[in-house]
């Protein structure tokens, strides 16, 4: 393949997580529904809004939670510096948007680009590289002991509902203060915060996917109160879920 750079635009049904890896810096992001990915024991998702920039040969896992569009660009490492981090997920903003929308005309080809099409690559390269630079705070530990990984896996399971961390424990055969250390230990963060922050992903998965009004999303991740939910969302994102919302939108 002699291209530089090329965009892979693809339609994907909902499918269980699956490693990748590719020989190219890869900008991964969706125009439409959400996808999931998980790298070096943290997971983030990504709505149209946000990106993920790998470096080439940076193992990932992916998985797709809805039907999903990718429009994603893949870069040669001849073509483009080395990302400023292995992996950066970050918002997009209206121009890298834009961008990938522009280099969406050229996929995979044996055919050279054309001088217009390589000066629109190289320019998403720079906005992308810059974007980099600030990634994102909306993140979830993935875990890296068996007994931290499915008691994160339960309680996602469980956000809708009224999760109670002893149950949780109690299910993945410890006491409570024993799993409480595994979650300062593993990932820097408390139960609780980690399942605020697993309520604001979701939110966000439902944010993407439609047009569920707010004060439903609330409830359907766990919150009693549409205050409490405005609040946490606007804590890890700095946006209301409406603004969030909206940032997806052309």
């Amino acid at each position: 393949m002699t291209r530089k750079a090329y965009s892979f635009v693809r339609t994907f049904p909902a499918e269980p997580a699956r490693d990748l890896r590719v020989d190219r810096h890869y900008l991964l992001c969706a125009s439409a529904g959400a996808l999931r990915l998980e790298a070096e024991g943290e997971a983030w998702l990504l709505p149209p809004a946000r990106a993920a920039l790998i470096e080439a040969g940076r193992p990932i896992r992916v998985s797709i939670p809805q039907p999903v569009t990718t429009a994603s660009v893949l870069f040669d490492v001849g073509f483009a510096p080395v990302p400023p981090a292995p992996l950066s997920v970050f918002d997009l903003d209206t121009l890298a948007r834009e961008l990938v929308r522009e280099c969406g005309a050229w996929g995979v080809s044996d055919d050279p680009l054309p001088a217009y099409a390589e000066t629109l690559f190289a320019a998403l390269a720079a906005v992308a590289w810059r974007l980099a630079e600030q990634p994102s705070p909306v993140v979830v530990p993935a875990g890296r002991s068996p007994e931290l990984r499915r008691a994160l896996r339960l309680t996602e399971e469980r956000l809708g509902a009224d999760v109670r961390f002893e149950e949780v424990a109690a299910e993945v055969g410890l006491v409570p203060r024993s799993l409480a250390r595994r979650f300062e230990d593993e990932t820097g963060m408390t139960w609780r915060a980690v399942l605020r922050r697993m309520r604001v992903l979701r939110a966000i998965e439902h944010l993407a996917a439609g047009d569920t009004p707010v004060t439903s999303i609330a409830f359907l991740v766990g919150y009693t109160s549409l205050s409490a939910f405005n609040a946490a969302f606007r804590e890890l994102t700095g946006r209301t879920p409406t603004q969030y919302r909206a940032s997806f939108r052309p």
